[in-house]
């Protein structure tokens, strides 16, 4: 227990870098699994089948590969990405989007049909629909769901530490070999700084699914 209250500094400059980690990553996923879950039910076929490619090859691709892709592979292409902070922030955000992507279209596809039917209607385009009638609807049924994907996500980012960026888990590592004989205790530590992370963000989650099925 001593080592993790005389590295607390230590651990808590790895949490930081977690926690950032997580909300610009989760915000960039969320806005991009937004316009994925639209393409996703657009009346245009090739903008549905991009969508669908993208989800279905990040979904089925560990997130390690997607690093290695961009660190090692990309600049093959002429795209150079240096190890770092946003490198790991643009990797986590395109993996994290497809989840994103498919939860809200799980949501969309919740939302009876006959309310979009009934928009197009009264002249409502596409967009239209999509954003004043269908996603109102649907918002409350997707907020469970994304919030587990944030939860995985938070958990995702100790990936980063392979790939230079010093988050919770590469201090943890560093502490561990700093301290081989309370390696168990390290690790307790860097857990109990993950819990911190996704206890609450379960609780929301649990809270949100249980007022959904009250309403309903």
């Amino acid at each position: 227990m001593d080592v993790i209250v005389d590295n607390l500094p230590t651990y808590l400059q790895g949490f930081a870098t977690t926690l950032r980690l997580t909300v610009y990553s989760g915000a960039l996923a969320l806005l991009a699994g937004l316009v994925l879950a639209a393409l996703r039910v657009s009346p245009l076929r090739p903008l549905r089948a991009f969508a669908a490619v993208y989800v279905e090859v990040l979904r089925n691709t560990p997130l390690t590969l997607v690093f290695f892709g961009l660190v090692f592979v990309a600049p093959q292409f002429g795209i150079i990405s240096p190890l770092g902070f946003w490198t790991a922030v643009i990797c986590l955000s395109a993996y994290t989007a497809a989840f994103v992507a498919e939860a809200v279209r799980s949501g969309i596809n919740s939302v009876g049909i006959g309310q979009a039917e009934a928009a197009r209607a009264i002249g409502l385009t596409f967009g239209q629909t999509l954003t004043q009638v269908v996603l109102p609807q649907a918002v409350r049924s997707v907020i469970p769901p994304l919030i587990n994907v944030f939860i995985a996500l938070a958990k995702n980012t100790s990936v980063a530490a392979g790939f230079a960026v010093v988050e919770l888990m590469a201090q943890g590592r560093r502490l561990g070999t700093a301290n081989a004989a309370d390696g168990l205790w390290v690790l307790a530590g860097v857990a109990l700084f993950y819990l911190l992370i996704t206890i609450p963000l379960g609780l929301i989650a649990g809270a949100v699914e249980r007022k959904v099925a009250f309403s309903r």
